[in-house]
């Protein structure tokens, strides 16, 4: 499609061919007008000096007009690359970091490769479009083999040029265009799995003359517009392995019971997919050695972390009486000496407080530790007060509830109705200063 078919924010016929070697791990043609680029994507294990024993992967690219791109042949690249080459890979690898959670893709490279046999025009923008799609089937094809459990693809990215030609602004220049543009404009956007778009980079030059801030303003738009429309051709030529891009990250509970289960799906949902330890196929128990909730949670985080190669949830939790110097704390669920015994366990509680003036405060605590691949872990401690009383009250509930009188509810967590007593206990607070935290991160 030449110059003057085209509206000035209509892009060139643009066609993403997927497989397009047989070799690389990802590959693609990618023909924006007349300019065609082949992107390929290649994996090697083993990450750059920098980043060795941190857990996370890395994505570079190496740029090269072959040629025969041009009508005057260009000369080969050597072992020293051309200043403009060397600017432009180093803009593909930003733009597709950009996209990337590295941490997901453990301690591996991706090498992109973009190699320009034809150039009218966009060859760097039509590089880093391709190359995302390239990176997407290469990831894939490693979910497929099993070497991730996770896709690193967080956001959708994609570019675009623009520029001001003959007083217009102008989208996705080619070359007849870009030439005699007053303004040159290359832009590089993102979008998450909530839609929302980003900036990976704006390269804006007065070629003839400065530009105005309305023409500024028009051809963001421009860019933005070209760009969401290349994010969906980029799906089309993808078909189902789409699915990697912005897909939710597994999240692994230390624990097959099913209410915790769906409470972390109710409440993580939009975050993670919630898997039992069952779901995931793991069957092993590991000893809790803390001497604190924190640490008995963080052990079994950490644990199910190295099986499963995906975050992964642990919580410990107890009664914390402040007249038995916190006990039975960590050991409240074996406080009789045999584990899960409640009513050995509460009336051991009753005897080592028959002794001591009332009232006995006390409060439930939780420790909730969040483990991910290549990051620290998130551990965070909720509880509810409240004390306990010389009678069983209730007949709800599990453990010390009988005997717990909640602050919060003014009954015993054996008395409350479920639902109230989720919406005040210790896990509860503790799930939702790990919300908290996540949002932090964002």
């Amino acid at each position: 499609m030449n110059t003057n078919e085209r509206a000035c924010d209509e892009l060139r016929l643009v066609r993403i061919l997927p497989d397009y070697t047989e070799m690389a791990a990802g590959s693609v043609l990618i023909c924006c007008g007349r300019t065609r680029v082949i992107c390929t994507a290649s994996v090697q294990e083993g990450v750059p000096p920098f980043l060795r024993g941190k857990g996370k992967g890395w994505v570079t690219a190496e740029y090269a007009m072959l040629p025969g791109s041009t009508p005057q042949r260009k000369q080969r690249d050597g072992l020293k690359k051309d200043g403009r080459g060397v600017e432009i890979q180093r803009l593909i690898g930003r733009s597709l970091r950009a996209a990337c959670d590295l941490t997901r893709l453990g301690e591996r490279t991706v090498y992109i490769d973009c190699d320009v046999i034809q150039a009218d025009g966009g060859t760097r923008t039509a590089s880093i479009t391709g190359a995302f799609v390239a990176l997407c089937i290469a990831v894939d094809r490693l979910m497929q083999e099993g070497a991730l459990v996770d896709s690193p693809i967080v956001r959708q990215v994609a570019a675009v040029s623009a520029g001001v030609v003959d007083e217009v602004c102008t989208l996705d220049l080619e070359y007849a265009q870009d030439s005699r543009a007053q303004v040159d404009m290359n832009i590089v956007m993102t979008r998450d799995g909530a839609g929302r778009l980003g900036f990976v980079e704006v390269q804006g030059t007065g070629e003839g003359r400065s530009y105005t801030r309305a023409e500024l303003d028009r051809l963001l738009a421009l860019g933005e517009k070209g760009c969401l429309e290349l994010m969906d051709i980029q799906r089309e030529a993808l078909g189902s392995r789409s699915a990697v891009i912005c897909k939710k990250p597994l999240l692994a509970l230390a624990s097959n019971n099913f209410g915790k289960l769906k409470e972390l799906k109710q409440l993580l949902g939009d975050r993670y997919d919630v898997r039992s330890m069952r779901e995931m196929g793991v069957e092993t128990d590991v000893e809790e050695t803390g001497e604190t909730f924190e640490e008995n949670a963080l052990i079994k985080a950490k644990a199910l972390m190295d099986i499963c190669r995906c975050a992964t949830l642990a919580d410990d939790s107890g009664l914390c009486v402040d007249q038995l110097d916190g006990r039975p704390g960590v050991h409240s669920a074996r406080y009789c000496g045999v584990h899960g015994d409640d009513e050995a366990n509460n009336q051991l509680l009753l005897k080592e407080l028959a002794d001591k003036p009332a009232p006995h405060r006390a409060h439930y605590g939780a420790a909730v530790a969040l483990c991910r691949p290549g990051r620290e872990p998130i551990i965070v401690y909720g509880r509810c007060e409240g004390e306990i009383i010389g009678e069983y009250r209730g007949e709800g509930g599990f453990g010390y509830d009988p005997l717990f009188l909640s602050d919060d509810l003014g009954v015993t967590f054996a008395e409350a109705d479920p639902a109230a007593k989720n919406g005040v206990s210790h896990r509860a607070r503790a799930i939702q200063k790990l919300i908290a935290a996540l949002e932090a991160e964002a």
